[in-house]
């Protein structure tokens, strides 16, 4: 994904033979000190370096990278909700009709993210929120960490005071010395197939920011939890329940090391269109790319642009059992590695598709051209929203004045829910 020219290294936790293979297919050349041009993976830390204004990197124009440089305005946990809600505040200042609220003060359109607090910043709105529904079950992640690594769930505030008091002065932990969290409202209806609660692994490649130029790639997976999902009390501390991150899911008894627990986005959808209908089912697609598309456009602002950068982030849906999709979180990094024979495929697909958009033609990168590759090149992307030719349209125009809904660019498909729907991407 990343493409450097000069003396590198690789830093990576990917199959390296993955990308070696991508490569010779091209014609490209290896890693090696004598030759003109090398390719390797840039981890997160790498990308850090690279722009640090203390390092005093200089990227030429033929010198590509596969993130931004605060990409973790939408990768972290935290500043992901903060800027949403940022998002969201804007909206309701200009009057645009996506920030509509219901009776009750929720939002009508931009509700996609469970209701969320940092701690321990937000310690007492989070404490008046629990006390409206003392019976809620909420979920702890701290904001930098992936895998499921610490996260647990709680359903008394005597579970988050045991976590976030000193236990000699009794007082709330400083920021500085106890790490970030972010506590959410718990998804406990989650949409079950088997009787196991899965979520989605979506890939979305951005390619700029402003304008905006996402796409979309049709080939993610489910993955599920090897035990039935109960939302019993007792259950809490079972992760095998509740948490489908691969990491935590291979260690369970009755992990499947052929299919891995994962499911292709197809199949779900074939599973969703004879038991719940096609309308239904589409309905719930377009929710989610309109989910995606709100979230680039929250960052955007604050998203340092450069045009040396492209990004494939990893996206975690979860749907409830009225098919209401969440966005949980977004990867900077998803993992690449493969734990079954189809995994190896669609990652090998997605490495190649990827750099077909980065770099068209396998050429010498070129940071300077407009970055909208020809329909050819996409393999298994789809463009999911182009902020210049929405604008070209006049549709993001438009939107201010009258809802309707639309898929993708092309604007195809219109539904009826009984309520007002508003143009998914423009």
């Amino acid at each position: 994904f990343g493409i450097m020219a000069g003396k590198v290294k690789w830093v990576t936790d990917i199959e390296k033979s993955v990308l070696i293979n991508n490569f010779e297919k091209r014609g490209w050349i290896q890693v090696a000190e004598n030759e003109d041009w090398n390719f390797y993976w840039m981890s997160v830390q790498t990308i850090r370096n690279v722009f640090s204004v203390e390092t005093g990197y200089r990227l030429s124009d033929d010198q590509i990278v596969n993130h931004f440089p605060n990409h973790y305005e939408l990768t972290r946990k935290d500043l992901m909700v903060k800027n949403i809600k940022r998002y969201r505040k804007e909206l309701e200042k200009e009057g645009s009709p996506l920030a509509e609220k219901d009776e009750n003060g929720k939002y009508v359109y931009l509700d996609f993210v469970p209701v969320t607090f940092m701690l321990p910043a937000d310690y007492n709105l989070f404490v008046e929120e629990f006390r409206k529904n003392p019976s809620s079950t909420w979920i702890m992640k701290p904001c930098g960490k992936a895998q499921g690594k610490g996260i647990f769930l709680i359903n008394k505030l005597s579970q988050i005071k045991k976590w976030s008091r000193d236990s000699r002065t009794s007082s709330f932990v400083s920021q500085s010395s106890k790490e970030a969290y972010v506590i959410s409202l718990y998804i406990n209806n989650p949409l079950l197939i088997g009787g196991k609660k899965f979520d989605l692994r979506l890939y979305v490649l951005v390619s700029t920011y402003r304008p905006l130029r996402c796409y979309m790639y049709k080939l993610g997976f489910c993955r599920f939890c090897t035990v039935k999902y109960t939302p019993s009390t007792s259950e809490l501390d079972n992760m095998f329940v509740h948490l489908t991150n691969v990491a935590i899911q291979k260690h369970g008894d009755d992990y499947n090391h052929i299919h891995g627990g994962k499911w292709t986005v197809s199949n779900l959808r074939l599973y969703l269109e004879s038991t719940r209908g096609k309308e239904v089912t589409n309905k719930l697609f377009d929710e989610i790319h309109w989910i995606i598309v709100q979230s680039l456009k929250a960052v955007a602002p604050v998203m340092n642009n450069d045009k040396h950068c492209f990004e494939c982030y990893g996206y975690d849906i979860i749907i409830d059992d009225k098919l209401k999709p969440w966005l949980i979180e977004v990867n900077a990094s998803p993992s690449l590695t493969s734990s079954t024979a189809n995994d190896r495929i669609l990652k090998y697909n997605l490495i190649n598709d990827t750099l077909n958009i980065a770099v068209p033609n396998g050429e010498i990168p070129d940071c300077k051209w407009n970055k909208s590759p020809p329909k050819e090149v996409l393999g298994n992307y789809e463009v999911l929203y182009d902020e210049e030719m929405a604008q070209s349209d006049g549709t993001d125009r438009d939107l201010r004045g009258r809802p309707g809904q639309s898929t993708g660019v092309k604007g195809s498909r219109a539904r009826d829910s009984g309520k007002p729907v508003l143009t998914t991407w423009k």
